[in-house]
């Protein structure tokens, strides 16, 4: 007779995917905190990638604690079916977890608000003045701030901005999801893989909306992955003025979502109302 401990061991030689298909058909506890400590490292990750966000009101250990927690829930919540990797989902799941913890606190501090306006303000100075924007160093001198510290300061604007549109893009999205006409019947029901469908229709149509270099600078920046310094030098253009461009980009794109998410549930109230 085989000890009990042996028959519940977790097979090793499973891979993640194998484990986890397992653990939907099993349920088995063990399974499940396996997953857990093989996937640790998208938390950790993630918690490494923000912690700009959280610094000032927490610590990463909590972070990681509040993140292994939204985890394990998205090991019982995850649905192979929707043609989606469990990393994608989890990771999906553990930002929204940090924005939302984010705007619950307000995280941008006044100080970097004040920085941030100073140094718009002297931008724009100094473009009148000389016919182009400054260098970092430029205004770090007019500033009498360190060049790193100007990098700082922006760095963490653009960060807010991210923040920012990933708050309007997921609640847009839910809202997408949200959009069905009521009914009894199933097959009247909008399938999710269209309004999934929709919904990237209209975020794409709202960067084609966008001026030319403003569709550069959010495509080097969210899909090729560059950083400011990286994208000036593309562009032709100084740090600050790629920073100034990303932050109109993403406030048009703000804009432009929460308007036709506007407009979808007005559409939706108006048919609830006549059917």
């Amino acid at each position: 007779m085989k000890d009990r401990k042996e028959e519940s061991k977790v097979p090793e030689d499973y891979t993640n995917e194998e484990l986890l298909a397992l653990y939907q058909k099993t349920g088995e506890p063990e399974l499940k905190k396996e997953l857990a400590l093989r996937y640790l490292y998208i938390v950790k990750s993630i918690a490494i990638q923000m912690r700009d966000v959280y610094a000032g009101f927490t610590q990463m250990e909590d972070i990681v604690n509040e993140g292994v927690l939204m985890l394990m829930a998205a090991i019982d919540k995850f649905d192979e079916g929707k043609n989606a990797k469990f990393e994608t989902y989890a990771s999906r799941r553990i930002r929204g977890m940090i924005i939302d913890i984010a705007r619950k606190q307000d995280w941008v501090p006044r100080t970097l608000r004040k920085s941030l306006r100073d140094i718009n303000e002297e931008s724009l100075k100094f473009y009148s003045g000389h016919g182009r924007y400054p260098t970092v160093e430029e205004l770090a001198e007019r500033l009498e701030m360190e060049p790193q510290k100007i990098r700082s300061v922006m760095g963490k604007a653009n960060l807010s901005s991210v923040l920012s549109l990933d708050m309007v893009l997921e609640e847009t999205g839910e809202q997408y999801k949200a959009i069905q006409i009521p009914s009894d019947k199933r097959e009247d029901q909008p399938e999710e893989n269209f309004l999934e469908q929709e919904f990237k229709s209209t975020l794409a149509e709202g960067i084609r909306s966008l001026k030319e270099k403003e569709q550069i600078v959010i495509s080097l920046y969210y899909i090729e992955e560059l950083n400011m310094k990286q994208i000036a030098s593309i562009i032709n253009v100084s740090e600050p003025r790629v920073s100034q461009i990303h932050a109109a980009a993403v406030l048009k794109l703000r804009e432009y979502m929460e308007n036709c998410s506007r407009v979808e549930e007005k559409e939706v109230s108006y048919v609830s109302r006549i059917i």
